[in-house]
């Protein structure tokens, strides 16, 4: 397991299950008169004695060392766009993902909207379907007061997640609190797990798109769909994956692996933190975020191919080699990447292109899997397998969702009558569709019922809605049943309900 670091100076030990120690100023930072149109003031930095200082569009502190400078601003038009698109999608969400996988994907590699982004991400991890599966699970672990020897190391780690973010700047603030709650219960839903450092940065990026139960659950799927054993206490995982990353970069990047293997450079000396992370702590923040719009879509080959973008373009070349004789020179330049090569247009183009696969990734992990076990033996912490993004987690664990169904494409108001009420609406091939149990069709209207059958509808009312949706008015007016126009029109009311009731976290 991942230990964090010593604590500067000794602390007083905090009370179970609450935060301590006092607000800390942070080290003054450039010129705080620089301005940006976009930002704002965050609640968090006004009580920590920040009040005078600008943060950006992401939360960070105008000239500290997470804030950006200029960035490649999407049209407002373009953006209103995108966002009506992703509301529709995710609206909709199970159509769309069984039968417009390929435009989601599209979508995510364009971008997710900001306003949405934190929704998006909760529908694509299928962390929205453990929340319903698990009401009230998130409250129960909350309330638990955790095991001591996993409380103390993960206060100790708050304050090192994003500093110089709106959210994280005050010790003691919202965000470092909701931080402590997400790490601490997934302690206790993981017992045999516990808390591993690089579990911190992940969870605060959720946080800051998402309220604390909303990223406990998106973080459990990322432990166990997207990343399965990275944050075991033997970090057997994330050292198959280096061995797998070392092997594709050799059909990547040839020169790149050449320069590698001569050095003797292993590859968890510099890909534990990018992978453990998924480059949150290395990447530039829009393009971390863009990362993680495909992350959350396609799995981990985006991981893998980011990894391998910033290695080629780092040491692809006779002449990037050349200054890099020996290791320490080799890990400084991994260490200190090239600014435009972790520009987010670029990034993002050069990981979309590069023809690395989930079924390359599956075989590399076979062949390093069976090497492991001949050179050190069988794996300790055996991990599940992984699931590639957001398609193969759905078609695992479908969620418990309405059955799909085409809504109606026209609503009319409760008194609207309906035209042509001799024949029968458009609306109503569509109820006629629904499965029905036999001799109780409401198709037969137009035949005058048999005296027996006059009898039983008196005596049980109306027969004509399925048995699943009670008729409104259980007294008849009509021995033959209600006319098929109001069917139709009762169910698109229901369907306008049940869509207008989802959710709509932005």
């Amino acid at each position: 397991m991942a230990k964090s670091l010593e604590e500067n100076g000794p602390r007083a030990p905090a009370a179970e299950g609450s935060l301590s120690g006092t607000r800390e100023s942070l080290a003054p930072g450039p010129d705080a008169a620089a301005t940006d149109e976009l930002s704002s003031l965050g609640s968090d930095s006004e009580t920590n004695g920040f009040a005078e200082r600008r943060i950006d569009k992401f939360g960070f502190i105008v000239g500290s060392q997470g804030a950006e400078g200029a960035l490649e601003e999407v049209p407002l038009e373009v953006l209103r766009q995108r966002e009506s698109k992703w509301l529709d999608m995710l609206n909709n969400w199970d159509k769309w993902m069984a039968k417009k996988h390929k435009k989601i994907r599209l979508r995510c590699q364009k971008g997710i909207p900001p306003s949405l982004r934190g929704r998006a991400w909760q529908y694509l991890s299928g962390g929205k379907v453990k929340l319903q599966q698990n009401p009230g699970k998130f409250d129960e672990l909350d309330m638990s007061p955790g095991d001591p020897k996993w409380l103390d190391v993960i206060e100790r780690d708050l304050h090192r997640q994003f500093p110089f973010h709106e959210m994280f700047v005050s010790r003691g603030g919202h965000g470092q609190q909701d931080l402590f709650r997400v790490l601490k219960a997934y302690t206790l839903h993981r017992p045999e797990e516990g808390y591993c450092q690089a579990q911190a940065p992940i969870a605060a990026v959720l946080l800051m798109h998402m309220p604390a139960e909303q990223a406990f659950w998106c973080l459990v799927q990322i432990c166990e769909k997207y990343l399965p054993g990275y944050y075991s206490e033997k970090l057997e995982a994330i050292q198959l994956d280096g061995e797998i990353l070392f092997s594709l970069l050799q059909k990547v990047s040839p020169v790149a692996h050449k320069h590698l293997s001569q050095q003797k450079i292993d590859p968890l000396l510099y890909m534990t933190e990018w992978f453990m992370c998924a480059f949150s702590r290395t990447l530039p923040w829009s393009s971390v975020l863009r990362v993680w719009d495909m992350f959350f879509c396609e799995g981990v080959k985006i991981i893998f191919r980011v990894g391998l973008v910033l290695l080629k373009h780092a040491l692809g070349s006779p002449e990037k080699v050349k200054s890099c004789q020996g290791q320490y020179e080799t890990i400084e330049r991994l260490r200190s990447l090239s600014p435009k090569v972790m520009q987010e247009a670029f990034l993002v183009q050069e990981v979309v292109e590069l023809p690395v696969t989930e079924r390359q990734i599956e075989r590399e992990h076979l062949i390093q899997l069976r090497r492991w076990r001949e050179t050190r033996g069988e794996l300790q912490c055996p991990s599940p397998p992984r699931l590639h993004g957001a398609k193969a987690i759905l078609e695992a664990e479908p969620g418990p969702r309405p059955s799909l169904q085409p809504s109606p494409s026209i609503r009319l108001p409760p008194d609207a009558p309906l035209s042509g009420s001799k024949g029968k609406p458009k609306t109503s091939k569509q109820v006629q569709k629904e499965p029905r149990k036999p001799g109780k069709e409401s198709g037969q209207q137009d035949r005058p019922p048999a005296p027996s059958q006059a009898k039983a509808a008196a005596a049980a009312g109306d027969a004509s809605p399925p048995q699943d949706v009670p008729p409104k008015d259980p007294a008849p007016q009509d021995p033959r049943g209600p006319a098929p126009q109001d069917s139709a029109h009762h169910r698109s009311q229901e369907s306008l309900t049940s869509q207008e009731s989802e959710d709509t976290y932005l």
